[in-house]
């Protein structure tokens, strides 16, 4: 997942490099020219350093990486060719393989300098847009707007590249418009838009551009290592606490866009399952009266403002689905809580489903998360709350009511505690090997259950999706690769490697007094005061978050990139390349070790695999729900496909009215072939994945019988 400039959290960029000074760089308008800070050539030393050492993928500091930080600068501050001439990157394209060599030299010119072409770029098109809005559009014209951005050529002039922007304004009136908005009130949006896009490009700060430009070099090495200056290591410590009040989703910015970066697992918009990754965030209301305030073009500090507030407080959220360029915005309402990342629990119930005269009691866990207290652990105490301790509990409620087979639900579970994932498999098997862990220098850690106890020994089966990733790719392994369980759904995300957060405030003190002791720099007081400065804190140099460690399964396989793959494979709105560690380019590959030493339970035997899959597939063939599914996904998939969006009001209002129309697909699908209990009904019947996860479930009970 890569969220473009400034980001505040997710995937950030840098790049380094000096320009000539005999050679005029293209020429720009008027705008704070923005400078490296003293320490920001320190940070980036100690960064590089960092990554040398210690990341688990070793680059070298040569040409090639040279040029991939090169492109992933220029691709982070333009990623739709719409601000850059083909003449500016004709000029910049002579750096492309010097990068090594200024990162050698601690200099961050080139940086600098193509970040301050870029806002002077960015004012002169925002400049424009009144005199484009005068002039109005026409909307029964026959134009598109070509959003493969990969394939199209770079403006080759202003003209072409004004053109370029007056179809890209064209395209936001006209959803203002499809929105039942009129003329005047579209003219007033965009225009006050464009007022704070502008004013923000006079808020942007040095530490902003290094961030980006840091990011550049740490990208090249994987996606989930990036650098956070030391504004987003203050908002990151802020959402990995224990008392958010807010939506529980982290937000970041791509252009314009406040855009949702990830969901919380057990938070407001998690709750609403209408908000996901990558969704942007167009217009915010306070309660359920307070008129919506655009937010387009506002900075990530101001629209994380106007979200947050008191526990209890009705916030409502006008926003844009990714991918979903010509519906209309979707309005939801959230009430805020205190959200406690590691406090989501698991919960548990029973489903009755009857077949054939049959009556079969499946429970379901859903766990949002791989939660533990560690204060409470830290502190001693007995009974600290994690996810094996309340899944235990549930188990034993469940068993109690005599449950025939059991379904654990861990879609967008995004992972959390390594130990809870081991922990938890082990509720399931009777010991033995969970995960395989191999470090930098190429050792292996194998981590296991010891605690022979079993507490659940029935059918079993882990329901997962895309977005079910790390902790929860580690159980969902461990229940397939010792033959205990069934797992069903999509191929889950693919992350399959470790991070850890390093700050830099120690490390650079430690460089610069050796600086100092040396004494042999002319600029020997100006290193003292740089140094008392991060001592005292008055000078912060924000974190590191880098890649140590891959995870392996038990069998020796990675989960990196792969992810695992289900038995039982459910139909998937995702691809690949859509969705996944797959879909960044700089993940690191898949492999495999050697199988550490494990005994199979062999609860699951290709024979009941078989079963199941002929019972799926004729399944899948019959049911009215499944097909509608199916029928639904294939008319995404071949919209998605076509890279460029109609300008043409007619023909825009019938492909929202489509969209529109697949967006209450569940909701009339209320009967269905399967009888449940009548409380479950409604529910299991807007949750075609569980539905038949549950009716599998009942299937092989109904063989083992």
């Amino acid at each position: 997942m890569q969220i473009r400039l400034f980001i505040y959290l997710g995937s950030l960029i840098l790049i380094l490099a000096s320009v000539n000074a005999q050679e005029k760089p293209p020429v720009q308008e008027t705008l704070n020219t923005l400078v490296p800070l003293p320490e920001h050539s320190k940070a980036l030393f100690i960064t590089y350093a960092y990554l040398e050492k210690y990341h688990y993928r070793k680059l070298k500091l040569n040409d090639s990486l040279s040029a991939v930080v090169f492109a992933n600068y220029i691709d982070d501050l333009d990623p739709s060719k719409v601000f850059f001439l083909q003449s500016d990157l004709d000029y910049f394209e002579k750096y492309k393989f010097q990068l090594d060599d200024e990162l050698s030299a601690q200099k961050l010119d080139f940086g600098f300098q193509l970040f301050n072409l870029y806002q002077s770029r960015v004012l002169d098109q925002y400049a424009r847009i009144p005199e484009v809005l005068e002039k109005g559009f026409d909307y029964e014209k026959e134009e598109y707007y070509d959003l493969d951005f990969d394939k199209i050529n770079w403006a080759s002039s202003t003209e072409e590249l004004n053109e370029r922007w007056r179809l890209i304004v064209k395209s936001r009136a006209l959803n203002l418009l499809l929105a039942k908005k009129d003329w005047y009130e579209v003219k007033e949006i965009l225009l006050d838009r464009n007022k704070r896009r502008i004013k923000s490009l006079y808020q942007n700060k040095s530490e902003d551009v290094f961030q980006v430009y840091l990011n550049a070099l740490t990208s090249a090495y994987d996606p989930h290592t990036s650098y956070f200056s030391p504004i987003t290591s203050d908002n990151f410590q802020i959402n990995m606490s224990l008392s958010l009040e807010g939506i529980g989703a982290v937000l970041g910015q791509q252009l314009d866009y406040t855009q949702i970066v990830s969901v919380v697992p057990g938070g407001p918009a998690f709750k609403s399952k209408r908000i996901f990754e990558k969704d942007k965030v167009i217009a915010v209301a306070q309660g359920d009266d307070g008129e919506f305030v655009d937010v387009v073009g506002w900075r990530l500090d101001e629209v994380v403002q106007k979200i947050r507030g008191p526990k209890g407080t009705v916030v409502r959220l006008q926003t844009l689905s990714k991918g979903d360029l010509t519906a209309l915005p979707d309005t939801v309402r959230m009430i805020r809580e205190k959200i406690k990342l590691e406090d989501e629990s698991a919960k548990g119930e029973i489903i009755s489903y009857s077949e054939d005269e049959l009556n079969y009691r499946v429970g379901v866990i859903t766990l949002p998360s791989f939660y533990i207290d560690f204060e409470e652990r830290s502190a001693g105490i007995q009974n600290y709350k994690s996810t094996t301790r309340d899944v235990s509990i549930l188990l034993d409620s469940l068993n109690k009511l005599e449950m025939d087979a059991l379904v654990i639900d861990l879609r967008y579970n995004g992972g959390g505690s390594l130990d809870e994932a081991i922990d938890l498999t082990g509720l399931f098997i009777p010991s033995g090997p969970v995960v395989q862990v191999r470090n930098t220098d190429k050792s292996i850690d194998i981590l296991s259950d010891n605690n022979p106890r079993v507490l659940y020994s029935g059918p079993l089966a882990v329901l997962e999706n895309r977005y079910s990733a790390s902790a929860s790719e580690i159980f969902a392994a461990a229940i397939q690769d010792y033959k205990r369980g069934v797992v069903f759904g999509e191929n889950s995300f693919g992350k399959g490697t470790v991070q850890s957060l390093l700050g830099l405030e120690r490390p650079v003190l430690n460089y610069l007094n050796r600086l100092i002791s040396v004494n042999q720099f002319s600029n020997n007081d100006e290193l003292k005061i740089l140094r008392d400065k991060v001592k005292s804190k008055e000078i912060s140099l924000g974190q590191l978050k880098m890649t140590l460690a891959k995870f392996y399964r038990a069998s020796g396989s990675s989960t990196q990139r792969t992810g695992v793959r289900p038995d039982i494979a459910f139909p998937s709105y995702f691809t690949s390349d859509e969705v996944g560690e797959s879909s960044s380019p700089s993940a690191l590959p898949w492999d495999e070790i050697v199988s550490s030493n494990f005994s199979s339970t062999n609860d699951v035997s290709s024979d009941l695999l078989d079963d199941l899959y002929y019972g799926y597939q004729k399944h899948l063939a019959e049911d009215r729900q499944l097909i509608d599914l199916v029928n639904d996904i294939n008319e995404q998939r071949a919209a998605n496909k076509d890279k460029s969006i109609s300008l043409n009001l007619s023909m825009r209002q019938r492909e929202a009215e489509v969209n529109e129309s697949s967006k209450n697909l569940d909701e009339e699908l209320v009967k269905t072939e399967l009888s449940f209990g009548e409380s479950d009904r409604v529910k299991i019947s807007k949750d075609p994945y569980l539905k038949e996860s549950i009716r599998l479930m009942a299937q092989w009970v109904k063989r083992s019988n």
